[in-house]
């Protein structure tokens, strides 16, 4: 067995065995598949045999009643197989689906669970790929591959068998033949291996090239980078065309030596059961000759087959190993807290905390600061001081490097995630929408939160207007990403979201930067009443919309360097005078 699951050419069946563990809940479908599949076996070599006393021994006597009996068991036969058949298609189908299913369910979780880490260096149309493509490739392993192949092998073998009991000289003519195929089965199947991990690499690559292009298509037109885009699409097209070439290729080459062993292997049959009988008088063995036409079919084109979904089995057990990788991965937030609050108060306090998103670059050098309960604080200060940070880590997005980060006197660490989560509301300055309505948005479909808790909400915080004028109102499909609503409207919609939370910490992060004027009054209003009698966090470009914070922390290259409030901060002519002053100048040049 290789060690590199990705790379090796050997079939791993350690990876074979995970992925059959997902059918445990399954059994009886499992057994109904296995036993199906050995009845198919034995229904496949009842024709030639009927078909050999059709031949051999009623029509030589003109046996009437023979015939018409060794031909409704033909059609007996014939209608067992078809029955079987669909029962054995159907239900490996169902078995993948189910096993899909379960893996995809779990898969998703996973990802759910992960670091904000992971996604910062993934490519969310690889992750696509994976909870998707990647899935019905797995599915594939037992509706197209495993139980196909095995149904297979067992026609092969009760062809095999039947071949002896017919004639054992005819039967060691035909499995002379057999080595030939069986190489080039082999060889075949090792170079199919490496082509579908080519495969999959170049289908995940497209598609997350295809996905960033599509999200970024505004940039994409607005700094006029079409052709280039479209050079860089075509090369990854190409190479994706390639891979699939490879295995067209190796099966250009495979199924014409697997045709020719066949013509040669009817050829000699035919040759050597005359030869068998040529000096006997009243030659009347066609039958077994033709019988062995059935049984060579039987024998050599599941043999064929096999190769065929040996190439799915293949790219099944790539995209397993795909997806396993992910769900082995350790990227979460360790959930091993027990403190779990109806509320809180919403004192937080950071002491000494020093954190990086990557290993030896700190982005906060010992922060501290303390925010008491109901108290609005304001943090300012230049791009990538480290503003936003301090949310995310507040919220364990990250996990800090060192230091501590308390709610109501209680290390973040000792809450349940869920619950520490669970009295943090945050307004980003990029508003995620939903493909959905606004209610559903506002809610996030949480049933607790009925649309009549919605609407007296939207009043009270003063958005109620414009949403009703939405066609539909609170039923209005904002679609992706909510591209029909301005930024301005949905900030105002995250502001709702927030404040129907009814959370005991509210975060605002540059919640009014880039929207007009009039829904920046409104943003102010909402602000002015959701923040009422709530811990709150304001992260702030514009230091005008700041003024009444009961405290500013001014940060700097991940340190806080003045704190205070607007009056003592411009009284002390420093970081956050000069900050103040080069805005209000660049807004009077405006």
């Amino acid at each position: 067995m290789s060690k590199d699951k990705d790379t090796g050419t050997a079939f791993d069946f350690g990876l074979f065995q995970r992925v059959f563990a997902y059918t445990k809940p399954y059994r009886t479908v499992f057994w109904l598949v296995a036993f199906v599949a050995i009845f198919l076996a034995a229904f496949a070599i009842f024709t030639p045999f009927l078909v050999k006393a059709v031949i051999n021994q009623a029509l030589p006597v003109n046996d009437i009643d023979l015939l018409v009996t060794l031909v409704w068991l033909m059609l007996a036969a014939l209608f067992g197989q078809v029955v079987l058949q669909l029962t054995f298609n159907y239900y490996a189908n169902l078995l993948g689906e189910s096993v899909i299913k379960d893996l995809r369910i779990k898969l998703f979780k996973k990802m759910m669970g992960f670091k904000m880490t992971y996604f910062d260096n993934s490519s969310i149309g690889v992750l696509v790929t994976r909870a998707v493509a990647d899935m019905q490739r797995i599915g594939e392993i037992f509706s197209q591959g495993f139980f196909v192949i095995v149904s297979d092998l067992l026609k092969m073998i009760a062809g095999a068998l039947a071949m002896v009991l017919i004639n054992w000289k005819l039967a060691l003519i035909v499995f002379a033949i057999l080595p030939i195929i069986l190489i080039a089965t082999r060889l075949f199947q090792k170079a199919m291996k490496v082509a579908f991990i080519e495969v999959r690499t170049q289908v995940s690559n497209l598609n997350s090239f295809v996905q960033e292009r599509i999200s970024g298509m505004k940039i994409v037109q607005l700094f006029n980078r079409e052709a280039i885009e479209r050079e860089k699409f075509r090369v990854i097209n190409e190479k994706h065309q390639n891979a699939w070439l490879k295995t067209v290729w190796y099966n250009s080459i495979f199924f014409p030596i697997a045709e020719i062993s066949y013509s040669i292997g009817i050829g000699l049959v035919v040759y050597f059961g005359v030869l068998q009988n040529i000096n006997i008088e009243g030659f009347n063995d066609t039958g077994t000759i033709i019988a062995f036409f059935f049984l060579m079919d039987l024998l050599f084109r599941p043999l064929r087959q096999i190769a065929d979904k040996f190439n799915t089995l293949q790219m099944g057990m790539v995209a397993a190993n795909r997806v396993f990788q992910i769900i082995d991965t350790e990227s979460h937030i360790d959930d091993l807290g027990t403190v779990v609050k109806d509320d809180v108060t919403g004192v937080i306090e950071f002491k000494d905390v020093r954190f990086g998103y990557v290993e030896n670059e700190e982005v906060l050098h010992g922060v501290s600061f303390k925010v008491n309960a109901g108290e609005t604080i304001a943090i300012v200060g230049t791009t990538g001081a480290g503003k936003s940070t301090i949310i995310n880590l507040l919220n364990r997005f990250y996990e800090i490097n060192s230091g501590d980060i308390k709610v109501d006197g209680i290390s973040i660490r000792d809450y349940k995630l869920k619950s520490l989560r669970s009295h943090i509301a945050v307004v980003l300055q990029d508003v995620f929408l939903f493909a959905d309505s606004i209610a559903n948005n506002i809610s996030l479909q949480d049933d607790s939160i009925g649309i009549e808790t919605i609407e007296a909400a939207a009043k009270q915080i003063g958005v109620h207007e414009f949403i009703s004028r939405l066609p539909g109102g609170f039923q209005y499909n904002v679609k992706e990403r909510g591209t029909m609503l301005s930024s301005g409207q949905r900030q105002l919609i995250a502001f709702l979201r927030a404040y129907v939370s009814n959370p005991g910490i509210l975060v605002l992060d540059e919640a009014t930067s880039s929207v007009d004027t009039y829904s920046e009054q409104l943003i102010q209003q909402a602000t002015s009443k959701i923040t009422e009698g709530r811990t709150s966090i304001i992260i702030a470009h514009r230091l005008a919309t700041i003024k009444n914070a009961d405290k500013i922390l001014v940060m700097d290259a991940g340190k806080i360097v003045e704190s205070g409030t607007h009056k003592e901060l411009l009284q002390q002519g420093g970081y956050y005078n000069d900050l103040y002053e080069a805005q209000f100048l660049e807004e009077e040049v405006a």
